[in-house]
């Protein structure tokens, strides 16, 4: 009696890795289905990713963030042996399922995913919130501090409530501009 469910049929499958190790784990899994010969029952390993825009000391920058940490994608057929390969793999430390027994990805899940992460538009990774007291670093009324009242994470743009002769006035600043106090 194997322990798999074995349907025989190809999904995507979701592995839990200890966090900081997907990369490696997606890489040293495609090593081993190469050294194993396992390319008819695990096809690809994959950490889903997306671009996102930074700010950094006054810079924007995009980096590539992982949408789930500590997880990795693999499509392959559930079979004893491509489980062992997979399961056994450094720094896997189990499929996402009940028991020994993965679950698969729903389609349409999957379709989202990829569609998140083949966004050509990277998004604007914001470090403040409405409601937030920031600090307005750049432009006519730098040094003043006011209160986050909207985030328009599209045009990477934020409006902040600025106090000037005892009224709360809203100043649009770009992201840049403003660091969380």
């Amino acid at each position: 009696m194997s322990r798999q469910q074995v349907t025989g049929e190809r999904h995507w499958y979701v592995l839990h890795t200890y966090s900081g190790y997907e990369d490696s784990v997606a890489f040293n899994l495609r090593q081993r289905i190469e050294s194993m010969g396992m390319q008819d029952k695990i096809f690809d390993a994959m950490v889903p990713k997306e671009k996102k825009i930074k700010i950094r000391e006054g810079r924007r920058t995009t980096v590539e963030e992982k949408i789930f940490p500590g997880y990795v994608l693999v499509d392959m057929i559930v079979t004893d042996d491509s489980w062992y390969v997979v399961r056994n793999t450094p720094n896997v430390t189990g499929f996402v399922g009940s028991g020994t027994i993965p679950s698969p990805i729903d389609p349409e899940e999957l379709a989202y995913l990829k569609k998140r992460m083949g966004a050509d538009e990277p998004k604007y990774k914001v470090e403040f919130a409405i409601g937030d007291l920031v600090k307005i670093s750049d432009g006519p009324f730098k040094d003043y501090e006011g209160k986050v009242g909207e985030l328009d994470e599209a045009k990477g743009k934020v409006k902040v409530m600025v106090t000037i002769f005892g009224r709360e006035t809203p100043v649009e600043l770009d992201f840049l501009q403003v660091k969380k106090m």
